[in-house]
């Protein structure tokens, strides 16, 4: 413990029970906070002229939460407020995942389209590259910390375009060159979705030469890998594969088993997690607390169906004899890798099928007299990319054995920063961090209290080399969570998501009170962080 600094502290937190994002045991103590700093923790601390106090007698006082999954860039203009995060605790939020950044920004769009269902409408689409969007972010002024990834599948779309193709030598080039750019811009990661078009059309060489970029600028790769059912070692393999051969750190993203077919093969992956780190392997995985998945509908289709892009997989599904191939394809998987029944359209664009939001496929096929497929390539051809669902096909045991993993944090891979709105999204965006603290440390004791905190913090935070933040010591920066280990839980279901989560009282953005009394309280004091130059 240290002692009041020669700093006039602002704020003292007093009598809290301090986790501290190390996995400590927790320990009951005051903590001084001064500018957007913690200046001092220690019991009774004495000299609070001109202080703030707050008594935080029965709460526990911890880092901010630090998000590694989240696809807020495609939201956070349109809502920098934040109140799903704020409401759970979380202050920085990691995007770019998955393979999509909203840059570096192609002039045929082909990344805005094929990432309408992540609300396109939201974004303001008027910059060209990771600086400019960069600058944008900085210009809403968001209530939480936002640091930066580009992404393989924009980068590949922007410069290759839709097609399933190699790229060019030429086109190497440029799409380094991306990297290089979004890296002195400041973004922290390069991240890939190798089971999404684009991204998928990559070559083993073309994946391997960009991670050579990334890590050689210091950038972490943060990958969602190219199969989470049959191929799932396989998958992850290969990124370990990748790893070796650049040395670039590798983040396994929301780690998971798809298809009941496929239940308990996370135990091998884990395995080869844990040999890949005895030798000497820079890599960490996240996983979110739900059995269930949420992604574009278009992504349940066969690659070569996307050639093109969205509009050229439309004319393809409008094409009787072509449309019969995918639905043969669709079928192959069906009941293994996802089950109709759990397949829910969670939002769709305007159009025909807009009134469907809510309904299994099974539902909509039960209720037309004809199969499931039938009525998913029916949505996607009038749809096209502007479809979301979520897909109930992962089991508890699997979450369980993940969520309890020493390398593994905690992330919501969601994006609705909005308190309320339309559609029936999936409630990670809404309660994440809120339901490990409900369900996975005080209701069923997977984990404790200081271990879930460490997933939540240090191991993200150390995940993107943040310094200053993820921990509660002295010169670390003031992002703070006050909550009621009692009475934190999430509230949002998959019938009724627009509800925040409720128990935390309290969240301190840089030093200022960002979250209070259930609500925002409208300072906005998030930063862009960069990566700094090396």
């Amino acid at each position: 413990m240290s002692a009041v600094t020669a700093r006039q502290p602002e704020l003292v937190v007093t009598g809290a029970l301090v986790v501290d994002g190390t996995g400590a045991d927790p320990v009951r103590t005051d903590v001084a906070v001064a500018g957007d700093r913690v200046v001092a923790l220690g019991p009774r601390l004495r000299d609070t002229r001109g202080a703030e106090v707050v008594a935080a007698d029965g709460l526990v006082l911890c880092p901010g939460f630090v998000d590694l999954h989240s696809h807020a860039d495609f939201t956070v203009g349109a809502w920098p407020a934040a109140d799903t995060q704020l409401a759970q605790g979380v202050t920085t939020l990691l995007v770019g995942n998955c393979g999509f950044s909203p840059f570096p920004v192609d002039e045929a769009g082909w990344v805005r389209r094929a990432t309408r269902f992540l609300a396109e409408e939201e974004l303001a689409w008027d910059w060209d590259d990771a600086d400019g969007f960069a600058r944008a972010v900085e210009r809403v002024r968001p209530a939480v910390n936002v640091a930066t990834q580009v992404g393989h599948c924009t980068v590949r779309a922007a410069v290759v375009g839709p097609d399933e193709r190699a790229a060019t030598p030429a086109e190497m080039e440029r799409m380094a060159a991306a990297v290089r750019a979004a890296a002195r811009a400041g973004a922290v990661g390069l991240s890939t979705g190798l089971i999404y078009a684009p991204g998928t059309f990559a070559d083993e060489a073309e994946v391997r030469a960009l991670l050579a970029v990334a890590a050689s600028a210091g950038l972490v790769h943060s990958t969602h890998i190219r199969d989470e059912s049959a191929g799932l070692v396989d998958a992850v393999r290969e990124a370990l594969d990748h790893s070796r051969a650049t040395g670039v750190g590798l983040e396994l993203s929301h780690l998971k088993a798809i298809g009941p077919a496929y239940h308990g093969t996370v135990g091998t992956v884990l395995d080869l997690v844990d040999e890949a780190v005895a030798d000497g392997v820079d890599v960490q995985a996240d996983v979110y607390p739900y059995t269930a998945t949420s992604t574009s509908l278009m992504s349940r289709l066969p690659g070569w169906a996307l050639d093109g892009g969205p509009e050229a997989m439309q004319a393809r599904l409008a094409d009787p004899a072509t449309r019969a191939r995918v639905a043969a394809a669709v079928e192959e998987r069906s009941g293994r890798a996802f089950d109709p029944a759990g397949v829910v359209l969670s939002s769709v664009s305007p159009g025909p099928w807009a009134w469907a939001v809510g309904r299994s496929l099974a539902e909509l096929a039960a209720e037309r007299g004809v199969g499931s497929t039938e009525v998913m390539l029916d949505v996607l051809t009038a749809h096209g990319a502007g479809v979301a669902m979520v897909n109930h096909a992962l089991a508890e045991d699997d979450v369980v054995q993940v969520l309890r993993h020493p390398r593994v944090s905690v992330a919501s891979d969601g994006w609705v920063l909005r308190p309320e709105g339309e559609g029936r999204p999936h409630p990670r965006s809404f309660g994440t961090f809120a339901r490990v603290l409900a369900r996975y440390v005080r209701e069923l004791g997977v984990l404790t209290l200081p271990e879930a905190v460490h997933k939540m913090t240090g191991l993200p935070a150390r995940r993107i080399r943040l310094a200053d933040r993820g921990v509660l010591r002295p010169g670390a920066v003031a992002d703070l969570v006050l909550l009621d280990p009692d009475r934190v839980a999430d509230r949002s279901t998959f019938t009724e998501p627009w509800q925040l989560a409720t128990g935390v009282e309290k969240v301190w953005v840089a030093g200022r009170l960002a979250w209070s009394d259930q609500a925002v309280t409208g300072e906005r004091a998030g930063r862009l962080l960069r990566r700094p130059a090396r």
